[in-house]
């Protein structure tokens, strides 16, 4: 067998693996809808290749849909072959869904073959002397084999380099279009010359050498003593009008224009979530599984002897308690009239825990209008109460008011259990109709993520696929897609019924699994139950509270923005002394690159110079148009997503702005935002600064803002124990002050302001694992001298370096870092072979237990804010939002000095660590002032 070197460009013909795949498989294979032997058979040899061979770099090439420019030299090529199979063309969509899934390159490119691309490819490659090998049962493609290129047959396993090609063909790789070219290709239909084949050809081929020598000398051939060798000269003049035609046809293309670069192509990691839906759709049982039982979904090749190595234990995820489910949804009921509804209400309150679900006509939960409610009681035993669908008349459904009515004492039961998916929606929603849930006790979504923030999403769906191996109706399957999807009063009550009552089913049977997983970790459950679960009901009260715009101060900012936008625009047309578009990727990358010659700092995945922020930020050090471009670039998007959009955002009943948080997309516990998002807006430049003054107090009220005051260098005092650190800290002083006087051996007094910069940089960039480059780059200050920076820092404070070396061996070791309250941080990638991956998965593992302790910590202080407020600061006090480590308030003015100082110390008592927790309070007629 040839030797393959380490690390090779590895190119898979796609096109011959899909073909090979769709015979060599059992036709029988269907998920129940489509064929999928052709999907499992190609997923199946990808596997194989990527157990076997080592590599970062792969492309899977496909023949693009429609003709190439073969058949417009040869209307007749390939015209001898049959049409694709309907069994085959069905699968070819999902087998690309799920080739991109596993993180793979998958390229099609319209007008050549797949030939041409994998041709260039390796082309590139080699002349750059990288080595390459191509996997394909094509003989064509024995053509590209040089010192650098390789074939390999997967289904063979042979391997042909130089030596082999010559070996199977008897010729060398540089004669095989000359080959082809004589004998032709029936599958193909390239006509070559008649009478010519196999040994006749490599008679020649030997003999004389390429076509065009033969053609130069064909009083040679009849002495080469080959069967028909007398009358083959004429042979050849009569067709070699056909020889030259087929040469053309049989050559593969080394100059097809691509996106990609043979660089670039690298796998990148698969998307676990996406690989559960498509495995669980295309009922791949075994693949699924491994995913199910913790698998990160990465092949890996052992180096030493190739067998395969899926994820290694301490990458895995935890063991999950999952197993499939048989859901027979003509069990559930429909509930249309009152004698049913009192029967359920009774089940209901026997229950010792029920699921509950709401359906609406909107996912804004300020206006949404209850269509629908559903429980389940037991796994299997689920209901549907519809309420508002527009086609049933009133007797033939319960009135919504009555349905309420009997139902509002049970919700609002602090003792009575219920668990939902994502309940703070349902709340908010139960709200517009004067129903304050309470027994929030569970939520499906937080309990997902408490287990492992990041195994994926956390969304219903993906829930019961990863845990119940269960497939659930979606909400397109019934509603539609698009500018034409119904809403949910608007679906027929046969398709209704089953979606709404599966999704209570579901979500008990969810609950009922996760809470077994749960429940094993004292510490996770603490997290669950203590901090997550009673979270919902605050953020659903913050939400519906919302917070007051002055939108003709916002409309007023964006019409001098707009201003402004128009006199960057015009300062950078003359600079560059041409129009262009300035959001424009491409003209950017002609006018910057090509045109002004400004050095290319970095590359997109296809080999484009890149022109991303980072880039930008670079130039803009040397060269003013990147410099005006960034200014222009931030002023747009600020425009975009605050000026314009939060005026337009007024909610027309209460004329304020309403957010929403998400407690289950963070990988460290941190909340985040939308429709508006308050966590991005700027606060060091004068612009986001004049946004937060949009956001104001009513008459008679001030905006009160309390923050922790570096909150995550206090985390890591607390957590490395650092004698130095935590007396700083202690005593009160100013740490970037305290760090700048041991780093450069003064006292704190004579520490100038540009020492204090230089280490609060090194403060903040240690926790956030930034390298000595980083931070030179950072500062603009050698490399040599960051990096003495940072030498005198861990001389310094040596717990840190230690906290540091002790974080990353537990992490590698168990495979997730965890929070001061025992919060789980997964790190799949801590062992990874990718040296990338693994440096930036130990950057986490240092950063994660801080940003983490922050996000718990910020999530008491709301906890114990919110139950004083509201026990005894109601009417006076509003929480209003939260932003990173800072909570914003909406006070009565009479009352300010007296709240500002109780939440101070709510916040500050909050959580108790070795070194004081420092709540920091400012008011003012809006945010900006507060802040």
């Amino acid at each position: 067998m040839a030797h393959i070197p380490d690390n090779p460009l590895i190119l898979i013909d796609g096109s011959s693996y899909l073909y090979r795949a769709f015979h060599a498989y059992p036709e029988t294979m269907s998920n129940g809808e489509i064929p999928t032997n052709a999907v499992y058979g190609v997923v199946n040899m990808l596997r194989s290749m990527m157990r076997q061979f080592a590599s970062d770099r792969i492309a899977v090439v496909f023949d693009a849909k429609g003709k190439t420019f073969r058949d417009d030299m040869y209307p007749e090529y390939k015209a001898n072959r049959p049409p694709m199979p309907d069994d085959l063309r069905c699968q070819i969509e999902p087998l690309h869904n799920v080739i991109r899934a596993m993180g793979l390159p998958l390229i099609c490119v319209p007008g050549v073959e797949a030939d041409d691309v994998i041709g260039t490819l390796a082309y590139q490659a080699s002349q750059a002397g990288m080595p390459v090998l191509i996997s394909t049962g094509d003989k064509d493609m024995a053509q590209l084999v040089d010192d650098n290129v390789t074939l390999i047959n997967t289904m063979t396993n042979v391997v042909m380099d130089r030596e082999g090609v010559v070996e199977k063909f008897g010729i060398p790789p540089e004669l095989i279009i000359d080959y082809l070219a004589l004998m032709g290709d029936k599958v193909d239909n390239i006509p070559g010359v008649p009478g010519v084949g196999d040994k006749t050809a490599t008679a020649l081929l030997q003999g004389i050498g390429s076509l065009e020598k033969i053609y130069s000398n064909l009083d040679d051939i009849a002495p080469l003593g080959f069967r028909g060798s007398k009358t083959m000269a004429k042979k050849l003049v009569e067709n070699k009008e056909n020889a030259m035609l087929s040469y053309e046809l049989a050559t593969i293309k080394l100059d097809v224009e691509l996106e990609e670069k043979f660089d670039t192509l690298t796998k990148s990691l698969p998307n676990t979530d996406e690989l559960v839906k498509l495995y669980g759709g295309l009922v791949f049982k075994s693949w699924l599984n491994e995913l199910l039982d913790g698998g990160t979904g990465v092949v890996e090749a052992d180096e030493k002897s190739g067998a395969a190595r899926h994820s290694a234990a301490s990458e895995k995820a935890p063991e999950l308690n999952v197993s499939a489910v048989n859901i027979d949804r003509s069990q559930y009921q429909t509930i249309l009239d009152q004698d049913s509804f009192n029967t359920w209400l009774e089940k209901l309150k026997a229950a010792e825990v029920f699921a509950f679900d709401t359906e609406t006509d909107s996912l804004d939960y300020m206006v949404a209008n209850l269509v629908g409610l559903s429980f389940a009681t037991e796994e299997g035993v689920a209901a549907y109460v519809p309420v508002a669908h527009d086609y049933l008349d009133a007797p033939q459904q319960l009135d919504r008011d009555w349905v309420l009515a009997q139902l509002k004492p049970i919700l609002q039961d602090d003792t009575q259990a219920k668990v939902g998916q994502n309940l703070k929606y349902d709340a908010s929603v139960l709200a517009r109709y004067g129903i304050e849930m309470k027994g929030i006790k569970h939520d499906t979504m937080l309990a997902s993520y408490v287990y492992n923030s990041v195994g994926g999403k956390h969304d219903m769906d993906s829930l019961a696929l990863r845990f119940l191996q269960h497939s659930c109706i979606s909400f397109e399957q019934i509603a539609g897609k698009g500018k034409n999807q119904l809403t949910f009063n608007q679906i027929s009550l046969d398709e209704a019924s089953p979606y709404a009552a599966e999704d209570a089913d579901v979500t008990l049977r969810l609950h009922n699994r996760l809470m077994e997983n749960i429940e094993q970790d004292e510490k996770l459950k603490s997290i669950y139950q203590d901090i997550e679960v009673p979270l919902v009901p605050v953020l659903s009260r913050i939400e519906r509270t919302g917070v007051l715009i002055d939108d003709m101060k916002l409309s007023a900012q964006s019409q001098e923005i707009a201003q402004r936008l128009d006199e960057l625009e015009q300062k950078a047309y003359e600079i560059a002394e041409q129009e262009f578009n300035m959001n424009s990727p491409k003209q950017l990358q002609a006018l910057l690159f090509e045109k002004m010659g400004l050095p290319v700092i970095k590359k997109t995945p296809s080999g484009t110079p890149s022109t991303n922020e980072e880039v930008l930020q670079e130039l803009a050090l040397d060269y003013p148009l990147p410099k005006l471009i960034l200014e222009y670039r931030g002023l747009a998007k600020l425009k975009s997503t605050y000026t314009d959009k939060l005026p337009k955002m007024i909610n027309a009943e209460t004329g304020r702005v309403h957010t929403s948080y998400h407690q289950a997309v963070t990988a460290t516990g941190r909340l985040s935002s939308t429709d508006p998002n308050l966590q991005n807006i700027p606060i060091r430049n004068e612009e986001g600064r004049r946004i937060r003054q949009a956001f104001i107090a009513p008459h008679g009220y001030k905006i009160m803002a309390v923050d922790y005051s570096q909150i995550e260098l206090r985390i890591m005092a607390h957590l490395s124990g650092d004698k130095a650190l935590l007396e700083a800290f202690q005593q009160g002083k100013d740490i970037h002050a305290a760090t700048a006087a041991e780093i450069m051996g003064t006292s704190i007094d004579q520490v100038t302001s540009e020492q204090r910069r230089r280490a609060k940089a090194v403060n903040f960039g240690l926790i956030y694992g930034m390298s000595a480059f980083g931070l030179a780059k950072q500062l603009g200050i050698p490399r040599g001298e960051a990096q003495d920076y940072m030498n005198k820092y861990f001389e310094r404070y040596p717990g840190v370096m230690q906290y540091m070396e002790d974080t990353r061996s537990a992490a590698a070791e168990q495979g997730y870092v965890e929070t001061i309250y025992g919060r789980r941080l997964h790190l799949p990638e801590i062992k990874s072979r990718n040296a990338m991956r693994r440096k930036a998965a130990e950057r986490a593992a240092i950063n994660a237990p801080m940003q983490g302790t922050a996000a718990d910590i910020i999530k008491k202080a709301m906890l114990v804010v919110d139950e004083w407020i509201q026990n005894e600061g109601q009417g006076r006090v509003k929480l209003l939002m939260q932003v990173h480590d800072e909570l914003v308030f909406e006070v009565q003015e009479s009352a300010l000095a007296e709240i500002e100082s109780k939440v101070q110390q709510l916040m500050e008592s909050a959580a108790q660590l070795d070194v004081p927790l420092i709540a920091e309070t400012g008011h003012g007629d809006n945010w900006d002032q507060a802040h």
